[in-house]
């Protein structure tokens, strides 16, 4: 016998009608084209009452405005709308034929509360009052409950026997959490296409400032994190500017001047803060400005970013006294785990795993096999992530105070923010 599970990134729609098709394409989390509707949203119930129902104040990255989005632009696809799934559920659907979810997911739609378990479909009758809910949205099974076995289509098509069992499923950066044997007190920086910086609590993490989302883990309890749109792709953009790889690119920002150039790097919006339309800035341009000067601008802006995540996170109430991860493509740089290290003055740990999301999927799908405690599983067999760099003598911190007021700055940008 065999276990698998689907570990995939969360938030967006994948829309389905009562024949099982598809009706369009998906909507990601990435895609922000949603955000008027989530701004609609937000008029309807305020930040604070969204945190408290649902533990976070969604932005367009979230299914509910998806929905939204759905109704008022694609009139006839909506009409013929008979299941809402997330990408994993759908892949889960496409392994078991079961229409099921995790907590984690859905606690990434808008219109789920995990510490209750349920789905708020009050908020959903804010898109349609006329819509009966409740068997359009998947069912939602806890870490250690099976999805079921692969039905004999997925079987035949992948390989796999018949009496394979399949789990319920997580989101990236919830089965990350499980491959990287995060715990309580811990701070993970992922350097991703897009950036995270999480934590683990056992109680669920409410801020009605909308900087945190207080969604569900992979293991029973909850993952507050806050992500940004703007990580790996920064470096991309400012290497391919430089005419360098990324080797090279991490040893001009390693040589770079920490106090020379600032650069908010907003180049796709932002997610957190809540910046759809935002465009970046660069500051501090001088004749003696270098290309290491801005290739190091590049990363302490991504880290920066992330940093104010972490404040925010400690504001919320979260307890951050464990070690500094990183983990992610962009995180195997020296040059983000250095400046890392640097701001926070804390040793900087990497993970020994390499592909931490599919550990932690396969953990899953061992704990569901196996019938034992999904933490169980992660305290004995997770890789236990390793120190690997220092602080050096420069904090950063003044070059960080200047990345906060710079932020602020919005340009000619007159369009509306939710």
């Amino acid at each position: 016998m065999k276990a698998i599970s689907v570990a995939a990134q969360c938030h967006g729609l994948v829309a389905m009608d009562a024949d099982g098709a598809v009706i369009r394409p998906a909507k990601l989390w990435n895609d922000t084209t949603s955000a008027p509707e989530m701004a609609w949203l937000l008029r309807q119930l305020p930040p604070a009452e969204w945190a408290r129902r649902t533990g976070s104040v969604p932005t367009a990255a979230f299914t509910v405005s998806k929905l939204l989005w759905l109704r008022r632009h694609e009139p006839a696809h909506f009409a013929a709308l008979a299941t809402v799934l997330l990408p994993h559920d759908w892949l889960t659907w496409r392994l078991t034929g079961r229409k099921v979810s995790d907590r984690s997911e859905a606690s990434g739609t808008g219109y789920f509360d995990a510490s209750t378990g349920r789905y708020d479909t009050a908020i959903l009758a804010l898109i349609d009052d006329d819509v009966d809910w409740t068997p359009r949205v998947p069912t939602v099974l806890d870490p250690q409950t099976p999805a079921g076995h692969i039905s004999a289509e997925a079987s035949r098509a992948l390989g796999l026997g018949q009496d394979t069992v399949v789990g319920p499923g997580a989101g990236d950066q919830h089965a990350s959490a499980l491959g990287l044997g995060a715990r309580t007190g811990d701070v993970v920086y992922v350097f991703g296409t897009s950036g995270v910086v999480f934590t683990t609590t056992d109680e669920p993490i409410r801020d009605s400032s909308g900087m945190v989302d207080g969604v569900a883990d992979a293991a029973g309890g909850y993952l507050p994190l806050v992500s940004t749109l703007n990580a790996a792709k920064v470096t991309d953009t400012i290497a391919r500017l430089l005419g360098v790889d990324h080797d090279e690119f991490a040893r001009l920002a390693l040589a770079g001047s920490a106090h020379a150039t600032t650069l908010v790097p907003y180049l796709d919006g932002e997610r957190k803060p809540n910046l759809p339309h935002a465009t970046g800035t660069l500051t501090g341009l001088s004749n003696a400005t270098t290309r290491e000067d801005l290739a190091r601008a590049a990363v302490e802006g991504v880290v920066f970013g992330l940093f104010r995540g972490q404040e925010a996170l400690q504001s919320a109430g979260a307890p951050l006294g464990g070690r500094t991860i990183v983990t992610g493509g962009a995180g195997r740089s020296p040059a983000y785990r250095q400046v890392l290290s640097d701001l926070t003055g804390r040793t900087v740990y990497v993970s020994p795993a390499h592909e931490p999301v599919a550990d932690g999927a396969a953990l899953q799908a061992l704990a569901c096999w196996s019938g034992r405690s999904i933490t169980e599983v992660r305290n004995q067999l997770a890789s236990d992530p390793i120190p690997d760099l220092e602080p050096r003598s420069v904090t950063g911190r003044d070059a960080y105070a200047r990345y906060l007021s710079v932020s602020n700055w919005r340009g000619g940008d007159t369009r509306e923010h939710p």
